[in-house]
């Protein structure tokens, strides 16, 4: 009788990061960290405030995507959010909208939405069409489909370099994370992954 020895798999993120993700940080970074994410998630809302000290702690070695990552069972209006923040997208205001979201995350309803549209000096007419419409759904439900084949079950997800980090997220855990990613770049030669 033969025995296979016991393997881990490690889960990786299946869709690379393209030009058509929302990103922040430079293209060349040695560091490439996701986030699937939900915009009604108070876990989210915390690692917010995080990332935004590890870009400015990181800014030249790490570069920041967003992916959607909707949990519609759990936070009813997440998906709208979402589809908010994608048009305000296609009117360069995605990060003021992501930004706005989370500070005004337990107030988050359809009403609430369209003061955070006007607030940014986007035209909420147009976009309460346009999110009405759902103009915006295949692109949101596109992240997801790609966070459930990398294997995201919750929010925040982070991937480190195309690697789940299953860690905290904390600064100090982050930081341990992009710093040993970032290492291990460097010895490799690698500037991109």
């Amino acid at each position: 009788m033969t025995t296979t020895p016991f393997q881990v798999s490690v889960p990786r993120l299946t869709v690379p990061v393209t030009a058509d993700d929302h990103t922040v940080g430079p293209a060349n970074a040695p560091v490439s960290l996701v986030e699937y994410g939900d915009f009604q998630c108070p876990y989210c809302g915390m690692a917010h405030a995080i990332l935004q000290d590890l870009m400015r702690l990181r800014r030249e070695s790490v570069r920041y995507t967003w992916r959607h990552f909707p949990l519609t069972n759990v936070h009813p209006y997440a998906d709208l959010a979402a589809e908010v923040a994608e048009a305000a997208a296609v009117r360069e205001a995605f990060w003021p909208m992501r930004d706005w979201l989370f500070a005004n995350q337990s107030g988050i309803n359809p009403r609430r939405l369209m003061v955070g549209v006007e607030r940014l000096g986007l035209p909420s007419a147009e976009v309460g069409d346009e999110v009405g419409a759902h103009l915006y759904l295949d692109r949101v439900r596109r992240d997801l489909v790609g966070g459930v084949r990398s294997g995201v079950a919750g929010t925040p997800t982070f991937f480190v370099n195309g690697i789940r980090h299953d860690g905290g997220y904390s600064l100090d855990d982050l930081l341990e994370a992009v710093d040993q990613a970032a290492e291990a770049a460097e010895r490799r030669g690698d500037y991109r992954t």
